[in-house]
């Protein structure tokens, strides 16, 4: 049995791999801003089966708590062998173009907090010389577009993180999988028209269970958005800046 850390654990993708984990026996502490949909989570993994749930509140720009978050984490699980984040927001793009201080908002969630939280866990798994880490980014961040280059950033930013971070814990047996999801059909895209190239959380996190299970590095989810992306990243500057993307 796992000890796995989920942070933001009541997203739909991460909601999706917690009660995949939770199948398995593992045990579990989940983290998110949410405290009753936390608890009432809790109470669903149990039944699923997991061997323990644990949860508390958890606010990601907090970067002062961190520390001693992580510390009660591995406390209460009496160790920790894989972490899971997935926390993070869509951004508002014309807002954040509006708004320096929107802008900076977002950045800070979507990659400032994480790379925080990954410093921090880093040298935990570094001195255990085992261990995975996981971590939610997104295709967004292959290349920078009019329609969301602010979260394209962090995202991207964080992907480069993460690539520095494998290439340091290589030599330390910890995997570190970069997850990039295409369009997933969640809460926070409500309000998007859906086609073919959606994929339910539970799509993604079956892909994310196999990913950790291989010991890959880079996840693109489903499958076909490695092509799609490998197309948008060869495209010439020169043409691509005349495109409406």
């Amino acid at each position: 049995m796992q000890k796995i850390l989920i942070i933001g654990a009541t997203s739909a993708i991460a909601e999706a791999c917690a009660k995949r984990f939770a199948t398995q026996g593992h045990n579990l502490y989940l983290l998110a801003r949410n405290s009753s949909r936390l608890e009432s989570l809790a109470q669903d993994l149990r039944v699923r089966g997991a061997a323990s749930v644990h949860y508390a509140s958890f606010e990601a720009n907090a970067l002062d708590t961190h520390l001693a978050l992580l510390t009660q984490v591995k406390t209460d699980l009496h160790g920790l062998d894989r972490v899971l984040i997935a926390h993070g927001t869509l951004s508002d793009q014309q807002a954040c173009e509006q708004s320096v201080e929107i802008t900076l908002q977002e950045l800070q969630t979507n990659a400032l907090s994480v790379i925080a939280l990954l410093t921090l866990l880093a040298n935990h798994f570094e001195q255990q010389r085992h261990g995975s880490i996981a971590v939610i980014s997104s295709v967004a961040g292959d290349r920078g577009r009019q329609s969301n280059y602010i979260y394209g950033t962090a995202k991207g930013a964080l992907s480069i993180f993460l690539q520095g971070l494998r290439n340091r814990l290589y030599k330390s047996g910890v995997q570190v999988l970069t997850i990039k999801p295409g369009f997933v059909d969640t809460p926070m895209t409500a309000s998007f028209p859906k086609g073919p190239l959606w994929a339910s959380p539970e799509k993604v996190a079956l892909d994310i269970e196999k990913a950790i299970e291989k010991k890959k590095d880079v996840l693109y989810t489903p499958w076909f958005w490695i092509l799609i992306m490998l197309i948008i990243k060869c495209i010439p500057e020169k043409l691509f800046k005349r495109l409406s993307l």
